[in-house]
Parts: structure tokens; sequence; C-alpha cells
């Protein structure tokens, strides 16, 4: 049996904005959090590697950070409540193959797989990339979460 409460999987920028007080959605983010996502959420390979990516790179904007204190956000992550691991399951062509006819460029094959595994997984995508919920469509509306400030 399925439960009835939705399972959160944070694209990189919902993580960066859970993580970054210096990051414009901080807020959003934490009054959505605090609200409703700390009850089942989770990152997946893409968005853990995405962050260490972006938090480390010496032209981010916020609080920069070594490649060990970027892995000791996300390893304190995992200890928070409600906090779910979303391992890569399938290849890129299977997961996004629901709505593989909406993808259109180099630019949504991390956001389209990332949807797709929402998807498969029952599961709820968060972001603040309101131009997913093109790939998304009506057919998969419910499993994207797009937050605004």
């Amino acid at each position: 049996m399925r439960s009835t409460r939705p399972r959160y999987l944070l694209d990189l920028n919902a993580l960066i904005s859970l993580a970054d007080p210096d990051s414009i959605h901080y807020k959003t983010m934490h009054r959505w959090f605090n609200s409703t996502g700390k009850n089942d959420w989770g990152v997946c390979p893409l968005t853990e590697s995405g962050f260490v990516r972006v938090t480390t790179n010496p032209k981010y904007s916020g609080a920069t950070r070594t490649v060990a204190q970027a892995a000791a956000v996300l390893a304190e992550f995992s200890k928070v409540k409600g906090y779910r691991y979303w391992p890569l399951s399938g290849s890129w062509a299977e997961v996004t193959s629901p709505f593989a006819n909406r993808i259109k460029g180099h630019q949504q094959v991390t956001d389209a797989y990332l949807l797709g595994m929402a998807i498969r997984a029952h599961g709820v995508l968060v972001t603040f990339d309101a131009s997913i919920a093109y790939l998304a469509g009506n057919e998969f509306s419910d499993n994207l979460l797009t937050l605004s400030a």
C-alpha cells in the first residue's frame, strides 16, 4: 500500500536554496520545507554531485565551500527527519520515456531525468524552475511542485 503523503525529490536549485542563506529562494524554500517538505524528502546522486560542483566553484556567489564542507552539508541533511535517499534507477531513455516527445534540448536533460525519477517513484520533484512544467505536461503535473518566491 502506497503512502498518501507525497515523497519529495529536491532538484539542485531547491537543495542549494535549503542550504544557502544567501540564496534568493532561501526563505521560500525553508517556509515550504518546514510546513510540508520535511515529512518525506530527499536527494539523489545527480543533486548531490551538482551541489558539490556548484557550491565548491570559486565563482559561486553564495557561501563557497571546500569539497569536504559540501560533503559535510550533505551528510548533515541525511540526518534530518524525513530524509530519503533516491538512488538512480534505470537508463535515461527508460526514465524519460513517458514524456520524451516534450524534451527539446540539452538544458532539459537533467531536469527530465529527475522528473522521470519522481514519476517512477510516485513522488514529486521540487524545483524553482517553472520551465519543467512543460516536460510534466498535464499528465504528470501532480509529480511536480514549482515553488515561487
